[in-house]
Order: structure tokens, then C-alpha cells, then sequence
């Protein structure tokens, strides 16, 4: 496996100055993001696999060994401060269980029963979505625990760093990239982990965008849990609605920190009614607006039905 394999080129990578292999070091993580554009027709389509079958139950679940646990780990624990992802909605299946997210746990990646164990616990459901996560793409823990999601009818999705591996024959989404030889043989941290972490950033971060979580870049669904994130669902109140910052203040304040039915609120709908068609349209801000244009478009018409007929002379009533 090329991930395994030394590179001639760094074979003697200690023996050079700091300075140069810190640049060596440097343009293997380019070169790693750059093999990701290759996977973005796969990406993608995984990406709308997920938004479809999550729904507003379905759970997405991060699967992994070692580094790419890890990796896996740190994305899924982003949801929440981000996009307000409910925390029940995301689980880690991780070699080793907890203690593995900062020790290596010896042995646990080669843990197939385990793998199975957790997945059936997990109780998965077609609704559900399987990120499992190796470099190599032969981890049985792995490999195990993907196949295992499989048979639920959960949607999986397998990212490795190596082609014609059991993990992504395994997957209903496979997604290869190829970072090739590290500059330290077999130390995945360092480009398969940087490509893992810019493909796991990539899928979520697009469920998110279409499951209407973001608005004209703006992170809507954030919740202000402290002074810098008040400020900025201010900020964004304040654009959203074009009104001052004062009283996208106030208006945050009423609807309870939730910047989507206070943006409404600011631009003067009344609460229960912003409350509903947020609703209506899944959230989605940009539904909301198009909604509320097709409303003010129909009260216009219904205007220009219900005027006055013209007086003599082409006057119009007022």
C-alpha cells in the first residue's frame, strides 16, 4: 500500500536541514488537498445521499481507527457549535471505544466483533449515515463495522487513501484518495489525514448547506452560548434583516437566541407566524423568503382586484 511505503525522495528527510524538510513536509499537505479534487464527483454524491436519507431524524455516524478515528472525531464534534446539529444525531464508533479519542489503544483496530457489537447497538436505521474512515483501507475494525452498517440499509460512506481496498468495495459510496507515500513511511497523520479531515469537512459541511443550516454563508442555526457568539448572531440578524445592530439585539433577545426567527422578526413578522413558516419550509431561510415574496405578490394582486372601480375622467379612487 502506497500509504505504507517509504518515499525515495525522503529517504534521507532527517538527515537534511530543518528548513527544507519543513518545506518538504509543506508540499505534501498541498499535494494532499489536491488529490481530493479527483474524488469530487464522488464526494458529492455522497453528500446527497445523506442529506436525502437523514431527514429530520436520521443520525450521522463517524467510524474509525487510530488517526482516522480521530480525524473522524474531530468533524463530528463540530457539528453542534456549528450548525446546531442535535447532539443525539451524531455518534462515534471508534476502535477502543472513548479512551481511544487521545490514546492509542493497542490490538483495538484489529477488533472485528467489537466493530459488529457497536454497530448493532447503535440500532441503525435506513435514515442513518455511515462515515468510516482509513487510510489504509483494510482496517477490520473498519471494514467490519461499515459492512455491518450496511446491512441496516444505512447509507455508508467510505473514505480511503488507497485504491482497491475492502473498504470501499464495502461502501454504497466509496471515495478514494489518493495522497500516495508519506514523507514518513506509514505516518497517515500527516497527507492522508489532512485529505480525510478536507473530505469529512466537505461532506458535512454540504449536508449542512442543503439542509437549509446555512444562509448566504452565514452559520443560521448557531446557537449564542457565549459573548462572542452573541455578537456575532447579532451581526448576522443585522445583515439578514438590513437593520441596525440595536435592534437586531432586541429582536435576538425575543426570539430566544435563535437567529433565524429573530431575522423574521426584525424584518416585522409577527412571532407565532415566523415561527410557522420556518416551519412550513424545514428551516431553510432561503424557502422562507421565496415564500414570503410569493405572499406579498398575491396581496398585491388581491389589492388591485379589490380597488374601487374607476370614476369618470379615468380617476381612481384612492
Amino acid at each position: 500500500m502506497a500509504t505504507e511505503e517509504v518515499d525515495p525522495r525522503f529517504a534521507d528527510l532527517d538527515a537534511w536541514s530543518l528548513t527544507s524538510a519543513m518545506e518538504a513536509m509543506w508540499e505534501g499537505q498541498l499535494a494532499a488537498v489536491a488529490a481530493i479534487g479527483h474524488a469530487l464527483p464522488a464526494i458529492t454524491a455522497a453528500t446527497e445521499a445523506a442529506k436525502a436519507a437523514l431527514g429530520d431524524r436520521g443520525r450521522i455516524v463517524y467510524v474509525g481507527a487510530g488517526t482516522s478515528g480521530r480525524v473522524a472525531v474531530q468533524d463530528g464534534a463540530e457539528l453542534m457549535p456549528t450548525f446546531a446539529w442535535p447532539n443525539e444525531r451524531v455518534r462515534f464508533i471508534v476502535a477502543g471505544g472513548d479512551s481511544a479519542f487521545v490514546t492509542s489503544v493497542e490490538g483495538a483496530e484489529d477488533d472485528v466483533d467489537d466493530a459488529v457489537t457497536q454497530i448493532n447497538a447503535a440500532r441503525l436505521t435506513p435514515h442513518d449515515v455511515v462515515i468510516a474512515v482509513a487510510a489504509s483501507g483494510t482496517t477490520p475494525f473498519t471494514v467490519a463495522a461499515l459492512q455491518q452498517a450496511g446491512s441496516f440499509g444505512a447509507v455508508t460512506i467510505g473514505v480511503a487513501n488507497n485504491p482497491g481496498t475492502a473498504l470501499l468495495a464495502s461502501a454504497k459510496f466509496p471515495i478514494l484518495i489518493e495522497t500516495g507515500c508519506e514523507l514518513i513511511a506509514g505516518s497517515t497523520r500527516m497527507k492522508a489525514g489532512t485529505a480525510q479531515k478536507v473530505v469529512l469537512n466537505l461532506i458535512s459541511s454540504g449536508i449542512m448547506l442543503r439542509l437549509g443550516r446555512v444562509y448566504r454563508g452565514m452559520m443560521v442555526n448557531m446557537q449564542p452560548t457565549n459573548a462572542k457568539l452573541k455578537r456575532r448572531a447579532e451581526a448576522m440578524v443585522a445583515q439578514i434583516a438590513h437593520c441596525d445592530p440595536s435592534h437586531a439585539a432586541r429582536s435576538l433577545e425575543q426570539a430566544e437566541g435563535d437567529i433565524k426567527t429573530a431575522s423574521l422578526l426584525a424584518l416585522g413578522v409577527d412571532r407565532v407566524d415566523a415561527e410557522a413558516i420556518l416551519k412550513n419550509c424545514d428551516g431553510n431561510l432561503r424557502r422562507v423568503f421565496a415564500e414570503l415574496a410569493k405572499d406579498l405578490v398575491k396581496d398585491v394582486d388581491r389589492h388591485h382586484k379589490e380597488a374601487p372601480a374607476r370614476k369618470q375622467g379615468g380617476e381612481v379612487e384612492p
